[in-house]
């Protein structure tokens, strides 16, 4: 990404908007700035984001009152619209309540009780909030179910849905396309965007988490429990450049180094690399 970012130049004949659109890059990337939460919001956010690593049931309410207990008399709207911020959701068994627009884009989940035995067989992707020492980032990451390599992976401010078809992009291009690529029902993949492109363009069958449910989409949940606890929480980056190079390093390490025991205490990119 600091490479490409290094491509644009407001001095040239095509805009900013086209030069990042032949360069596969979203514009949120090139015009980052740290997001304007107070100090007290930041603190408050990095410790729900903890909280909901350990309890990922835990609502409004309950969230208010875990703040509570550690002295931020806060009240349920301001804890509802920063866990809306954060793109964090409780996950508990909930009624139907996608908008009719965008129902048509919903896909069934597909991968109960399917035997995973191949890397580029299914593909899990899925976006989380990352806090800073000042600030946030979202990071989109797409893990190959199989192997349990992180196979694209990029950090943006906003959760439009083109820095998740970004990320998708690039992975294809790097590792070829999976068979099934699955994800949860947010309005990133319940669009007319993510769907014609991955359905129609490149031919790959949509997988969708059902609405509530903590473990369809398990495996990338580890990966972001991993990449909090190992990195993040005890390394909180200064800006968004210093973020995206301990990333690096981070899933150089997650891919190369790092051994697994859901894959028998194996290196991904052993079982990921020798097999694509």
């Amino acid at each position: 990404m600091k490479e490409l970012k290094e491509y644009i130049s407001d001095k040239e004949q095509l805009s900013v908007r086209r030069q990042c659109e032949l360069l596969d890059l979203s514009r949120s990337t090139v015009y980052y700035e740290a997001v304007g939460e107070s100090e007290e919001n930041l603190r408050i956010m990095k410790l729900m984001d903890e909280e909901f690593l350990a309890e990922p049931t835990h609502g409004v309410l309950q969230m208010q009152d875990f703040l509570f207990a550690l002295n931020f008399l806060v009240n349920h709207k301001r804890v509802r619209r920063l866990l809306r911020k954060m793109g964090i959701m409780a996950l508990y068994p909930k009624r139907n309540l996608s908008k009719l627009g965008h129902a048509k884009y919903i896909r069934p989940y597909l991968l109960r009780g399917m035997k995973i035995e191949r890397p580029n067989q299914v593909w899990e992707i899925d976006i989380t909030y990352l806090p800073m020492a000042k600030g946030f980032m979202y990071l989109t990451a797409i893990i190959d179910v199989y192997s349990r390599y992180t196979v694209g992976w990029d950090i943006f401010n906003s959760l439009d849905a083109e820095n998740s078809l970004a990320v998708l992009k690039a992975a294809i291009a790097n590792h070829g396309k999976p068979e099934i690529i699955n994800s949860d029902q947010g309005s990133q993949f319940t669009c007319a965007l993510w769907t014609e492109y991955v359905e129609k363009e490149v031919n790959i069958t949509i997988s969708m988490d059902g609405r509530g449910r903590a473990t369809d989409n398990i495996f990338i949940e580890r990966l972001w429990r991993t990449v909090k606890q190992d990195y993040v929480y005890i390394c909180p980056a200064t800006d968004g450049t210093e973020l995206y190079q301990g990333l690096s390093k981070f899933f150089e390490y997650y891919n190369n180094v790092k051994t697994h025991q859901g894959i028998g205490r194996r290196i991904p990119a052993s079982l990921y690399m020798t097999a694509v």
